[in-house]
């Protein structure tokens, strides 16, 4: 009886001190080369966003598609973060972490920090939404999308 009630304790031990297992999800697309973004518990870890374009390419013609400045593309970064998110039950005021990369800017060719800003203060900091998440900014000589002028990753967690 003795060694029977010690080992329930031992096993009712090892079970307070065992961590929970972080549950994983991928959302994820079987055509892209990366996951659109990962969740791991409540937290929400959206893939850098590029601006869609302005303009669509017309073969037809020969015309690449324009994204316009950094601005212009600001403000489409931000409409597909929120929009993704908002497919995951998230919004922006869930945001608690921000990466920018700035590329120049293709018609100043140097960075614009301020237009992205101006985009970003009609998400974060406003009346109707005044969370802020912890932001870096960074330079980049180059993205991977040859016109593309900055891209942006978010860090979200799910309320309770």
């Amino acid at each position: 009886m003795k060694k029977t009630v010690l080992a329930m304790t031992m096993m009712a031990a090892c079970a307070v001190s065992m961590p929970a297992q972080t549950v994983v999800k991928h959302i994820q697309d079987e055509k892209a080369a990366i996951a659109k973004g990962v969740w791991a518990g409540d937290t929400y870890y959206l893939s850098g966003q590029l601006a869609s374009p302005v303009t669509p390419a017309d073969p037809a013609k020969g015309t690449p598609a324009e994204y316009g400045d950094t601005k212009v593309q600001a403000a489409s970064v931000f409409a597909k973060i929120q929009a993704a998110l908002k497919e995951q039950g998230l919004d922006m005021k869930d945001v608690v972490k921000m990466t920018v990369f700035l590329g120049p800017d293709p018609k100043l060719g140097k960075l614009d920090f301020a237009g992205m800003q101006s985009e970003y203060v009609k998400y974060f900091g406003t009346a109707e939404q005044p969370n802020k998440p912890a932001r870096s900014a960074f330079q980049v000589a180059a993205l991977a999308a040859p016109w593309a002028a900055l891209e942006i990753e978010v860090i979200a967690v799910k309320s309770k």
